[in-house]
């Protein structure tokens, strides 16, 4: 795998450290151009994610976000990359205290989908962002100034019946997406009322974002990024 993955035909500004498109786009829509600092193979991402017992949903994510933070900045400086600010996010679902990750399997998407119709519930999305600071230290590593914020937003999901629900699960969009859903996608039709941030309930609230990125002087563009697709 190489070490990055192009997001941008533009000089990049940040590093994402994240796979999902979805994030990429939105910092595209904003004007920031960026590259993406993927996992390696040998890491073991999904341990991560991992829920510790009467943990409540917004330290959960807040914890995640710091170590998948944390993660990036160790992978930047194996690879020897360019200094740049690092930002990462993560988003879980929650149903009153309970945490609705991304499902383990079909049967586990349904079930989280049952559980969330005809009900409100939050979406909390924690995006950081590491600013290098100065040289590196007498140790040779790198100090770096980190920033993390929280998103919260209240969902209402209309009663959907087993047939809905089926159909939706065998439409392959809940896997890999907290909560079963992706509200950007068919789910959309699904949602009776939301109170929040559109952004962030897709993984990456725009205003916490650019508030980060301002506050560390990161450049974006002027002008609407045009498609070559």
């Amino acid at each position: 795998m190489p070490a990055t993955k192009k997001a941008s035909a533009q000089f990049p500004s940040i590093y994402l450290a994240s796979q999902s498109p979805r994030r990429s786009q939105l910092l595209t829509q904003i004007g920031v151009a960026h590259e993406l600092l993927l996992a390696d193979a040998q890491e073991d991402a999904e341990a991560l994610e991992a829920v510790k017992p009467g943990e409540r949903p917004a330290a959960y994510v807040q914890r995640v976000t710091a170590l998948k933070l944390q993660a990036a900045l160790a992978r930047l400086e194996r690879r020897g990359l360019p200094r740049l600010p690092v930002l990462c996010a993560d988003t879980t679902v929650a149903l009153r205290s309970e945490i609705l990750g991304k499902p383990e399997d079909v049967a586990h998407a349904r079930r989280m989908l049952q559980a969330l119709s005809g009900q409100q519930h939050r979406v909390y999305t924690a995006v950081a962002l590491a600013v290098p600071q100065g040289r590196a230290d007498r140790t040779g590593g790198s100090r770096w100034r980190t920033e993390l914020r929280l998103s919260t937003s209240q969902v209402r999901m209309a009663t959907l019946s087993p047939a809905q629900v089926r159909a939706y699960v065998a439409s392959g969009e809940p896997m890999g997406k907290a909560g079963a859903y992706a509200i950007q996608g068919r789910a959309q039709a699904f949602i009776e009322h939301m109170v929040g941030s559109y952004s962030g309930i897709i993984g990456l609230p725009l205003p916490e974002v650019h508030a980060l990125l301002q506050q560390a002087r990161v450049a974006m563009q002027t002008t609407t990024p045009t498609s070559t697709g």
